[in-house]
C-alpha cells in the first residue's frame, strides 16, 4: 500500500497532515504501508520517515530516490538511477494519493497510475481533471441543470487586456460581495471575498498568482456552508451532511487549518427532506463529474432554506483530524479505518473491471506492415 503525499502544490502542508492521519488509521495487520513523499520541487522519497522529513523540510538529497515508472511490467517504485534493478524495486499493490491540489488532484498523477497499470484510490483522470477546474466543473453542473451560483471567468492575461470590461461585467452581473478564486486550487488558497472595487482589483491579482484562470462567483447572502461525503464507483452513496461554522467571514485557509476556532456540526441540523435533497444532489454532482471512489460535495444554503447551490466538488478531500469527509462518514456509521478499507476495495474493484476491457484489436489485414 503506497500512500502518496506532499507534492508540487500550495496545499503541500495540508497533504502532509492528511497523509499522517491516514497512515495512523490504516490497519497495520492488513496493510504493508509504504509512505511516499513528494517534495515541493517534485522529488520522490519512499521512506517510513517521509512525513516527518517533509514536515521538517529536512535535506533528503542524500537518500535513495525511487519513482513510479509508467512501465506496466514494474507495478511499483524503481530506483531512479538503476531502473530495472529488481532487488531494489518496491512492488505496490495499490496507491492511495493524498495529494491535494495541482499535480495530484488534477488528473496528472492519475494518468501515471493508469500508465503503470496499478489500482489507485479516488477519481480517474477525467473526474480528477474536471473536479479540479472550478470553471469546467461549474459548466458541467450547469449543463446538467444542477443549481450553482452565478459566476464569470477569464484568464489573467485576458483580464489585463480588458480589465475595465471585466470589472463592469462583474459589478453588473454579480455585484458585491463576490468571491474571487483561482480556477485550480483548493483549501481556499488564493480565495478572497471582495466587498468593493478596490478589493476586487487586489483579489484578482492575488488569484492570478496561483492560476492563469480566475473565476468570480456571486456571494450567497447569509449562507450556511453544508458539506456531504460521497463514496462509491458506479453506485455512489452519500453520508449525512455536516455544517461548517467558520471563524472568519468565510471558510478561508486560516479558518480551516490555523486558528482552530471554526466549528463543525456533524450531522448538520437540517430538516429531513432537505437532508435527502442534499444527498441526492451530492450523488448527482458526483456522477456528472465522473467521480469515483470518493468526493466531498459542498453546498451553500441561505438561512431561509428556500434555495441551495452546489458550491464545489473535491475529489481528494482532506483527511486531517478536523476534516469533514471522514467525520461525516463516522456520523453515518462508517468508522475511519473501515472507510479507508472501503476506499481501497473500490480502487481494486475498478482496476479489475477496467482490466477486463480489450486494449488491442486484430484487423482483418496487416495493412500497417505494407
Amino acid at each position: 500500500m503506497g500512500v502518496v503525499f506532499g507534492g508540487r502544490s500550495a496545499e503541500h502542508e495540508v497533504s502532509l497532515v492528511s497523509a499522517a492521519s491516514i497512515i495512523r488509521a490504516l490497519d497495520k495487520e492488513r496493510y504493508d504501508i509504504l509512505p511516499i513523499g513528494i517534495t515541493p520541487e517534485g522529488r520522490w522519497l519512499s521512506s517510513q520517515e517521509a512525513v516527518t522529513l517533509l514536515k521538517q523540510k529536512a535535506r533528503i538529497d542524500h537518500l535513495p530516490e525511487h519513482v513510479l515508472t509508467p512501465d506496466p511490467r514494474k507495478k511499483g517504485l524503481v530506483p531512479l538511477n538503476h531502473a530495472g534493478a529488481s532487488s531494489e524495486t518496491h512492488p505496490v499493490d495499490v496507491f492511495f494519493p493524498v495529494l491535494h491540489g495541482t499535480y495530484g488532484e488534477d488528473g496528472t498523477i492519475q494518468g501515471l497510475f493508469e500508465l503503470a497499470d496499478v489500482p489507485y484510490v479516488g477519481a480517474g483522470v477525467l473526474g480528477s481533471a474536471v473536479g479540479m477546474d472550478k470553471v469546467v466543473q461549474k459548466q458541467l453542473l450547469q449543463h446538467a441543470k444542477l443549481p450553482v451560483a452565478p459566476f464569470l471567468w477569464f484568464t489573467h492575461d485576458g483580464y489585463r487586456t480588458n480589465a475595465k470590461r471585466w470589472i463592469a461585467a462583474i459589478e453588473q452581473e454579480l455585484r458585491y460581495p463576490c468571491f474571487v478564486k483561482p480556477a485550480n486550487s483548493g483549501s481556499s488558497v488564493g480565495i478572497s471575498k471582495a466587498h468593493n472595487r478596490k478589493e476586487l482589483l487586489s483579489w484578482i491579482e492575488l488569484a492570478g498568482e496561483y492560476d492563469r484562470k480566475i473565476i468570480v462567483e456571486r456571494g450567497v447572502a447569509n449562507a450556511r456552508e453544508i458539506e456531504c461525503s460521497v463514496l462509491g464507483n458506479d453506485d455512489p452513496v452519500a453520508s449525512l451532511p455536516g455544517e461548517i461554522v467558520p471563524s472568519n467571514e468565510f471558510y478561508d485557509y486560516d479558518a480551516k487549518y490555523v486558528d482552530g476556532k471554526s466549528t463543525a456540526i456533524v450531522p448538520a441540523k437540517l430538516p429531513k427532506a432537505l437532508v435527502k435533497k442534499i444527498q441526492r444532489l451530492a450523488c448527482d454532482a458526483y456522477r456528472v463529474l465522473n467521480c469515483e471512489g470518493m468526493a466531498r460535495v459542498d453546498f451553500l444554503i441561505p438561512r431561509t432554506l428556500k434555495k441551495l447551490y452546489v458550491s464545489e466538488v473535491n475529489t481528494i478531500p482532506g483527511f486531517t483530524a478536523i476534516s469533514m469527509y471522514p467525520k461525516m462518514w463516522e456520523a453515518s456509521g462508517l468508522p475511519y479505518p473501515k472507510l479507508l478499507d472501503r476506499l481501497i476495495e473500490l480502487a481494486i474493484e475498478r482496476h479489475a473491471a477496467k482490466n477486463k476491457l480489450k486494449t488491442t484489436y486484430q484487423p482483418k489485414k496487416d495493412w500497417y506492415k505494407e
